[in-house]
This record gives structure tokens, C-alpha cells and sequence, in this order.
């Protein structure tokens, strides 16, 4: 059984440690601890990794982020993957920092990336893993907030919260989304 795992971001260096590009760091830390090695593919960088019986299909958009419905669209098709086993990793202003929420489904909440994936898709029912960046900036700034690196502090805690994802992501591939709901929103 497959699965495809979107970790959302932008392309290109300058945006690499922003808060923004939490999707693309989850995902790069799943494939080095599986020593699998992205691919410059059509809409994005692809690897393959295996969890037990299940094939994850790790994608990062290369669509930049608010296009990202384009790229997992066409993954979905070309692995021939059903929507229910999508899931997208994204940064969520609302939580704070390394607050992790798997959703099974929801809107966009202002979020562009989840906004043009729920256009392409005509749905909002598709998995999603929510990574907190926290939301400590004046009004009108979330912007630059987003485009910003995180602090210091928060990258000493990045590595810790990057497994916590791998694990998050394995168990909703192995025991679906509801055990793993109930194994790691509580934390």
C-alpha cells in the first residue's frame, strides 16, 4: 500500500530554514534516517522510503507553496494513490512552537498552501500534520514572520520535534489516522 507524505514549502536556499519550510525539514529528517535521497522529479523532489509493508512516497513541491495543489495532484495520479492516503505537513501560525495536530480533515484556515491544494482537489478531506511556528509578531507582519528563520532556541529543539513527526507520520501509515490522533495530540 502506498502513501503520499507532502511536506510543504518553498524551493530555493534562501527560504530553507524559514518557518515556512517546516514541511520540507520533516521530510528531509524521515528520508536521512531512512538514507533515502530526494530526486528532482516533475513538480517537486521525490524519494520513496518503506515503513514495514507500506511504501511512502515523500514529496516536496517544487511549485513554491502557494501552487502546491499542482504537484500533489499530479503525485497522486502518477502513483495512483486515493486521496485518503494523503498526508500534508504544514506550518501553523495558530499553534505554538513544536505543537504538533494531525487532522483527518478542515479548511484552509488562511493558510495558502492548503488553500490551493483543497482547489485542486475539490476537498478538504485529506490528512494533515500541523507543525506550530508560534505567532510572536506585530500585526501586519506575518509575512516577514513566516519567511523568517526560526531562533536559535527553537532549532535546538527542532531535531527532537522532526522525529516526533517520523513517528507520527509512520504510525498514520501503519495504524491510520485515528490511533495516531489519539497517540500524539494529546502530547
Amino acid at each position: 500500500m502506498k502513501y503520499l507524505i507532502a511536506g510543504l514549502g518553498n524551493i530555493g536556499s534562501e527560504y530553507h530554514y524559514t518557518r515556512h519550510n517546516i514541511g520540507f525539514r520533516v521530510l528531509d529528517a524521515l528520508a536521512e534516517a531512512s538514507n533515502a535521497v530526494f530526486k528532482d522529479r516533475r513538480y517537486g523532489f521525490v524519494t520513496e522510503i518503506r515503513v514495514k509493508n507500506k511504501t511512502l512516497v515523500l514529496l516536496k513541491p517544487s511549485t513554491y507553496m502557494n501552487l502546491s495543489g499542482n504537484a500533489i495532484r499530479y503525485w497522486l495520479k502518477e502513483e495512483k494513490i486515493p486521496v485518503e492516503n494523503l498526508l500534508v505537513v504544514v506550518d501553523d501560525l495558530a499553534l505554538p512552537f513544536g505543537t504538533l495536530r494531525l487532522k483527518g480533515k478542515g479548511s484552509d484556515a488562511g493558510h495558502n498552501g492548503l488553500k490551493h491544494i483543497q482547489d485542486i482537489l475539490s476537498t478538504q478531506n485529506y490528512a494533515r500534520l500541523r507543525f506550530g511556528v508560534g505567532n510572536d509578531f506585530p500585526k501586519g507582519a506575518q509575512v516577514h514572520y513566516v519567511l523568517s528563520p526560526f531562533s536559535e532556541e527553537e532549532e535546538k529543539e527542532l531535531p527532537a520535534k522532526l522525529e516526533t513527526c517520523g513517528e507520527i507520520i509512520k504510525t498514520f501509515c501503519l495504524a491510520g489516522i485515528q490511533t495516531a490522533m489519539n497517540q500524539y495530540n494529546n502530547k
